[in-house]
């Protein structure tokens, strides 16, 4: 289906469908977990209240932000290439990696930890399987 999806609907409309989605996750990821974190830094009343909603909306943004660069980097690259391949992936995968480490402001950890390692794992794992089926 998604094969059919990428001919015919433009990379815009998968990225931001995309970032609804994952954002809408992460956001519901933060409803569940800040309660939890807010309770053991002691926060209780407002400043608990405060807390989870900051948490909420930063989970939200991070994963819709990750999903849009990575769904449009992804359709963009399967248009300009012709093809989807392994290759796709690492490229797209370094740059959303990429893309979270910019926006963390972590530049020291920017390609072995965020991109390099993940992605080199992921790619061993997805040929291992692909191979064996």
């Amino acid at each position: 289906m998604e094969e059919e999806l990428l001919g015919t609907v433009p990379c815009s409309s998968l990225g931001v469908e995309a970032a609804l989605r994952l954002g809408t996750a992460g956001a519901l990821w933060g409803i569940c977990s800040a309660p939890i974190e807010a309770r053991r830094k002691g926060l209780a009343g407002i400043p608990q209240a405060s807390f989870v909603a900051k948490t909420v909306g930063k989970y939200g943004l991070q994963c819709g932000f990750v999903a849009g660069v990575f769904t449009l980097t992804r359709c963009g690259l399967q248009r300009y290439r012709g093809q989807n391949d392994w290759k796709n992936s690492l490229i797209v995968g370094a740059v959303a990696g990429a893309a979270v480490a910019a926006a963390t402001r972590s530049w020291s950890q920017l390609c072995f930890h965020d991109v390099c390692i993940p992605e080199i794992h992921f790619n061993i794992r997805l040929h291992f399987y692909s191979s064996s089926s």
